[in-house]
């Protein structure tokens, strides 16, 4: 694991190739618990090609010294990653207007 949230990556290589290839990542929040949204990409080796784009939010703990992944949710296409982002819309105006 990494020291400082900076370093956290979700990157995984085999072989010389990225199989997990980080695209981007957002810092949600910075303390000894952390969350982080990654933009990620997925090497399929049957089609010998990258997925499309795929995000993950993850929660670090930090023990000793390191952060320690904690729990993770992985939007698996930009389809599900819409209706997310939709759904979060309509709950947040509900919510501003109360």
């Amino acid at each position: 694991m990494a020291e400082k949230i900076d370093d956290l990556t979700i990157r995984y290589e085999e072989d010389g190739i990225a199989i997990i290839d980080e695209l981007d990542k957002v810092i949600l929040s910075r303390a000894a618990w952390c969350t982080i949204i990654f933009r990620y990409r997925q090497w399929n080796r049957a089609k010998n090609e990258y997925s499309e784009d795929r995000f993950s939010i993850r929660r670090y703990r930090k023990v000793k010294d390191q952060y320690m992944q904690q729990s993770k949710f992985n939007l698996s296409s930009i389809a599900q990653a819409k209706k997310l982002i939709e759904a979060l819309n309509i709950w947040i105006d509900e919510a501003e207007k109360a």
